[in-house]
């Protein structure tokens, strides 16, 4: 019998899941070591106003993303939310977990007292762009970015 599909603020215990999502997520990304990626996430799960969201179909973690909720002295004190790091798994896409996973942070983003949530995305392609229209966003503003990632380095031949 299988589990039913869950959606949760994820802990120290998923990590290699949710490690295993980021490799779908940015083709050639920089190195982490486990020790790095370890107290990086512990500094995450700390964090208070960020969550990692995680989406669960059959008990295995198959959706994330990561909820910001930033305080805020404008809008008569409400904070705005932004959504990063969004992955669903490849074999997971297309089923709507990806979609419950982004709308549960949506839902806490509002629950927090947001006016608004945002999210960026680099990419062009149609069916992401529709994916998250399907979430609730619409192109309202456009995103500047100033980008320092260092190149990475040659491995030892």
């Amino acid at each position: 019998m299988s589990k039913p599909v869950e959606v949760r603020a994820l802990n120290r215990s998923d990590l290699p899941g949710l490690l295993a999502l980021y490799d779908q997520l940015i083709e050639n990304d920089l190195p982490l070591s486990p020790e790095l990626a370890q107290t990086r996430f512990d500094e995450m799960l700390k964090r208070q106003g960020l969550t990692v969201f995680g989406g669960f179909a059959d008990g295995v973690l198959a959706s994330t993303c990561v909820l910001i909720v930033v305080p805020n002295l404008t809008r008569g004190g409400m904070s705005y939310a932004f959504i990063e790091n969004v992955v669903t798994d490849a074999g997971h896409r297309r089923n709507g977990l990806g979609r419950l996973t982004v709308q549960t942070a949506i839902d806490a983003a509002f629950d927090a007292g947001c006016y608004t949530v945002r999210l960026q995305t680099g990419s062009k392609r149609p069916g992401t762009l529709d994916f998250y229209k399907s979430c609730g966003f619409d192109l309202t503003k456009h995103g500047l970015e100033v980008r320092r990632i260092p190149p990475r380095q040659a491995s030892p031949t």
